[in-house]
């Protein structure tokens, strides 16, 4: 963990010193992470809705509709479940998405001031930047899984008539803890923690192409881009994660769906991949791709100046 790379003589010195982690928690992170977090859900909810039910699509369960192509996915859910049907668990989304993405700027940020001792100047190169985002991935993952159950759920819940289903993400919650328990709250914990990875992977990238940019200018490394420059790096660091990642959203995906039954992660990789093979694993990446790379975009160029400005407010 980041705490064994401090310097223990640096946390000595009485009350002062043992609580002086607490001067590199800056909630503005928080507050900026969830607005960039709840813009880009709102823009882009119908694309994560069709990736889910492509993910989730193993072509033997008869429950599942069948869709041919983004296009044609897009039109048969507007078609049959009408203009709400494309926002169907939307709010626990919001919620997720929100929380996520304010939780993770907010650890990650605390997390790498903490190793930089305050100077927020000071490189870290990539395998700490990495350390700092993995660490703010798991503590955050563990805070939102059970928001992310319930959206798998609601996105995948059809109009057909005598079906049960959830009332919204409250009841959701409820009934799944009263049917399933905890371990229901937590299906898909252990890919969501492979997953993990991905926000390493993306945050590394995105810092180092914001560093090494910087240095390049021969600028500080923390200096104010351009909202054009926010958005190609959040882009290519995006696109680069996704690709190298998708497959563990597929099996986390099909543990979470109620339409389907594994033993357990493994049981779900080996049934994938000797029914669907490799590409079993990557049903959805289109859509994933078309959604994730602009909700990126809009996540970190809002979370980026939003945090500036939150942050300039407090010094003023």
């Amino acid at each position: 963990m980041a705490s064994a790379l401090k310097n223990p003589a640096a946390s000595a010195g009485g009350s002062a010193g043992k609580f002086s982690w607490m001067a590199h928690v800056k909630y503005e992170h928080l507050m900026a992470g969830v607005f960039g977090g709840v813009t880009s859900t709102l823009l882009l909810h119908p694309l994560d809705l069709i990736k889910i039910r492509f993910a989730v699509n193993d072509g033997r369960t008869a429950t599942l509709p069948q869709y041919r192509g983004l296009t044609g996915a897009f039109l048969t859910i507007f078609r049959q479940e009408g203009f709400k049907g494309l926002y169907k668990g939307v709010t626990p989304n919001i919620w997720g998405s929100g929380s996520a993405w304010g939780f993770y700027f907010l650890f990650y940020n605390s997390i790498k001031t903490w190793i930089q001792d305050g100077n927020s100047a000071q490189p870290l190169g990539p395998a700490l930047h990495m350390l700092a985002a993995a660490e703010a991935g798991v503590m955050t993952l563990v805070m939102t899984n059970p928001i992310w159950v319930v959206k798998t759920r609601l996105c995948l819940q059809l109009n057909e008539p005598g079906q049960k289903g959830y009332d919204g993400m409250v009841d959701g919650l409820k009934k799944i803890y009263r049917t399933e328990g905890v371990r229901g709250l937590y299906s898909g914990f252990v890919p969501g923690m492979l997953g993990v990875s991905h926000g390493a992977l993306q945050f590394m990238t995105y810092e180092e192409m914001k560093n090494r940019y910087n240095q390049h200018r021969k600028r500080p490394i923390d200096a104010k881009l351009t909202t054009v420059e926010y958005l190609t790096f959040a882009a290519v660091s995006k696109l680069i994660a996704a690709a190298t990642t998708y497959p563990y959203q597929v099996i986390r995906a099909r543990l979470q769906d109620h339409n389907h039954s594994y033993k357990g992660t493994w049981d779900c990789i080996k049934v994938t991949w000797r029914f669907e093979s490799w590409r079993g694993f990557y049903k959805g990446l289109g859509p994933n791709l078309l959604r994730v790379t602009p909700a990126t975009m809009i996540t970190f160029v809002t979370y980026e100046n939003v945090s500036r400005y939150l942050l300039a407010v407090k010094k003023s």
